[in-house]
């Protein structure tokens, strides 16, 4: 009789504790949150939570999707699914929207760019006007952050599709994302004819180079000889227009530092370049008025053209310069 009672007493026991465990440890079937992702424990009869647990990151978009290595499909365009089976999908623009009038062959939807962009494609004849059409470059925000036109390679006045060509120079911050816009041209300015491709981009690290300016030196040239001018390097981002650049660069003047290293300038603030062709080894730069606003003496107009000159001939295609100031070379920089 006591045994039996001791055995009663022992499964009482044991029952409160096994209920007194199931009622801490929470139900069997439910989801719970690890590591930032919620997991299916046993049958729940609700759905998983739509809300993010615990400090994981909620996946939003695809790029989220691939940086969090899950596994893409390789479809166009790409598809990413997450660990909760969410998929999602690449942007890619109105590629598919717009394909019956332009198509892009470079650069490709999320493709990394970076300057100079060349751009190729084929767009329909009425996708021009007068054998262009604009293209811009937006940052992320969609502001413009630099302009071109695009050139058809062949008749435009057709119905088929025409190659076309463009090449566009901008400053944008690495790894960011883009969008490049093919407009059509519409010089009637009405919305009803106004039309664009638009392409994600992802700005890549631009590639530099270096080129050199050339400026007077009260340390290197105490007696000041006029003509007599120094080269500094200055690095810039690639581009195509390499005199072009050089000229702006000489424009900016000296910076801080090279001035603490005794570099001046003679040339005047705010001067801008108008025109700038070399052929046959002669470079023809023409500038606008402020050039010679004020400037006075022979010693500093020898300098002026020592600085303009020197800074051109850096260049194996230039061996002679002209200058000119709004179209004129005869009475220009009088002493």
């Amino acid at each position: 009789m006591k045994l039996a009672i001791k055995i009663v007493i022992i499964l009482i026991i044991l029952t409160m504790a096994l209920f007194v465990v199931r009622v801490l440890s929470g139900p069997e079937d439910d989801w719970f949150c690890v590591d930032g992702h919620w997991l299916k424990h046993g049958s729940p009869s609700g759905a998983m939570p739509t809300g993010g647990c615990g400090d994981g990151q909620v996946i939003k978009n695809f790029s989220e999707c691939l940086t969090a290595g899950f596994p893409v499909m390789e479809s166009y365009p790409r598809r990413c699914r997450d660990d909760q089976n969410n998929e999602f999908v690449e942007d890619i623009g109105n590629e598919f929207e717009k394909q019956d009038l332009i198509r892009i062959d470079n650069p490709r939807p999320n493709q990394t760019v970076t300057s100079p962009l060349a751009i190729s494609g084929q767009a329909r004849g009425h996708w021009f006007f007068e054998a262009v059409f604009p293209v811009k470059l937006l940052d992320k925000n969609r502001q413009v952050i630099a302009t071109s036109s695009a050139q058809a390679q062949g008749e435009w006045m057709t119905e088929e599709f025409v190659p076309f060509k463009a090449a566009i120079e901008f400053n944008a911050a690495a790894g960011e994302q883009g969008f490049l816009v093919l407009g059509k041209d519409n010089p009637s300015d009405l919305p009803e004819n106004a039309d664009e491709l638009l392409v994600p981009v992802i700005f890549g690290e631009p590639e530099t180079m270096t080129v050199k300016v050339f400026f007077n030196n009260s340390q290197l040239d105490p007696e000041f000889s006029c003509n007599k001018v120094f080269p500094v390097d200055r690095k810039i981002i690639k581009t195509e227009a390499l005199a072009r650049k050089a000229l702006e660069e000489l424009l900016q003047g000296p910076t801080t530092e090279e001035q603490s290293q005794g570099f001046i300038s003679s040339i005047n603030d705010g001067v801008k370049i108008q025109s700038l062709k070399i052929e046959n080894g002669i470079a023809k730069v023409d500038f606008d008025e402020q050039l010679e606003f004020q400037v006075g003496g022979s010693c500093r107009v020898a300098a002026i053209s020592a600085q303009i000159t020197e800074t051109l001939k850096q260049f194996a295609t230039v061996n002679q310069v002209i200058i000119s100031i709004d179209g004129r070379t005869e009475d220009i920089l009088q002493p």
